[in-house]
């Protein structure tokens, strides 16, 4: 008897392993075809070759993996490429048509969706400005804006649509103050279930992170800057931000790393106060308000920037005063080789605000601080879109950054 049950379990424990072996080289299988995509994705365009060399894959491998991605229609061939000797290589690039997303911002001031292609590229845009969040008013533009972006799909592609990116403020209730809501309008969004709900209003998967940290994430995957430390700011209604080390977007333990608006900044008459009452929007929104103009209408795009003018000049220059000072403090902490900055407003007022922001670095004690150098953002007021539509891509073709959320379970 106590044999029979001897020879079982050595059955039993070589069916588990030989799972396990099955289970871990799907699972390697998954991930090199995930680090192909990301190499491709990072560079261009490639050869089956480099992608060996780079990946430390050997070569008939290598060529495994390019076979399924382009049955798959996720990678398409480029033009040949003759070298010295030999054959010509072949580059292979990603298929803009391979696999769409949708991204979600919802934030203080307007609500937007985008569908993006594989390559990053936005192909349609939808938006709508309020005063204040509603969770009805989101999820009824949802349910409107979602099939006008599918139907921008000729065929059947729309049904590559891998799933759908959510990036809203960290607990987006306790800004009702700030954005004048009436009591009690926005309480709605305390203990919803936006992903849950979200999942049934469109059938698709859905992944959600912070809204600034989603910018962040855009400019250090699609951006063209090429720095692997930098702290970054976004200036939406409220500024926010994240932080990049070593070519990877931290989340922190809790997902909040990188709560930049919360930064205290010294006041020039004494006491401190936090970033985002120096280097948020919504100032100059009150101050054109105190002028006699309708602040809603800078969400709406419809007020020429240079019309705001002594407002302007007096906003950037108190935003570039608490964005120095937050510089200064991140470097503090860590050595980051540059600080980026984008926003929600035109590019040359994002540049002015970079010189600005360097002029008043130059004001500040920095003894015992490494050199930051300040540049602008290179993805513009659309970075916390493309974030999020980047979140489903991460989840299922791409290698993980920690801050992106996995489909749950």
């Amino acid at each position: 008897m106590g044999s029979s049950e001897t020879e079982f379990s050595k059955k039993q424990r070589d069916a588990a392993e030989s799972r396990m072996r099955g289970s871990n080289q799907a699972g390697l299988r998954a991930h090199n075809k995930r680090a192909v995509l990301s190499l491709i994705r990072r560079n261009g365009r490639l050869a089956k070759a480099e992608i060996a060399r780079r990946t430390g894959l050997s070569p008939q491998t290598a060529s495994v993996i390019m076979r399924a991605l382009e049955a798959e229609e996720l990678v398409l061939r480029d033009q040949p490429q003759r070298g010295r000797v030999g054959q010509p290589s072949i580059p292979m690039r990603l298929n803009p048509d391979g696999a769409y997303s949708l991204g979600l911002k919802i934030g203080r001031r307007s609500v937007d969706l985008v569908l993006m292609d594989f390559t990053g590229r936005i192909r349609g845009h939808e938006r709508i400005p309020y005063p204040f969040p509603r969770v009805r008013e989101v999820l009824d533009f949802v349910a409107v804006a979602e099939p006008k972006l599918r139907a921008l799909l000729p065929g059947k592609l729309d049904r590559r649509i891998t799933g759908l990116g959510v990036a809203l403020p960290y607990e987006l209730w306790s800004w009702a103050d700030e954005v004048g809501a009436p009591a009690g309008v926005m309480e709605d969004w305390r203990g919803l279930d936006i992903q849950a709900a979200l999942a049934v209003a469109t059938d698709l998967p859905v992944n959600v992170a912070n809204d600034a940290t989603a910018a962040c994430a855009a400019e250090n995957v699609f951006g063209s800057g090429r720095s692997a430390d930098f702290v970054y700011f976004f200036v939406g209604a409220f500024v926010g931000g994240g932080i990049v080390m070593n070519g990877d977007l931290v989340s922190g333990r809790l997902g909040n790393a990188g709560a930049i608006g919360s930064m205290p900044v010294p006041r020039e008459e004494g006491g401190a106060a936090q970033l985002i009452n120096f280097a948020s929007l919504h100032l100059l929104e009150k101050a054109y308000e105190a002028e006699g103009g309708d602040g809603l209408a800078l969400w709406r795009g419809k007020v020429p920037w240079d019309s705001f003018g002594h407002l302007l000049d007096r906003w950037l220059d108190k935003a570039a005063y608490g964005l120095a000072h937050a510089i200064v403090s991140a470097a503090s902490v860590y050595d980051f080789e540059g600080a980026v900055i984008d926003g929600r407003f035109p590019s040359t007022v994002r540049q002015q605000l970079v010189e600005r922001t360097e002029a008043a670095l130059q004001r500040i004690n920095r003894q015992g601080v490494s050199p930051v150098t300040v540049r602008p953002g290179t993805i513009g007021a659309d970075a916390r879109e493309i974030g999020s539509a980047s979140l489903p891509f991460f989840a299922h073709y791409l290698l993980d950054h920690r801050v992106f959320l996995t489909e749950p379970d």
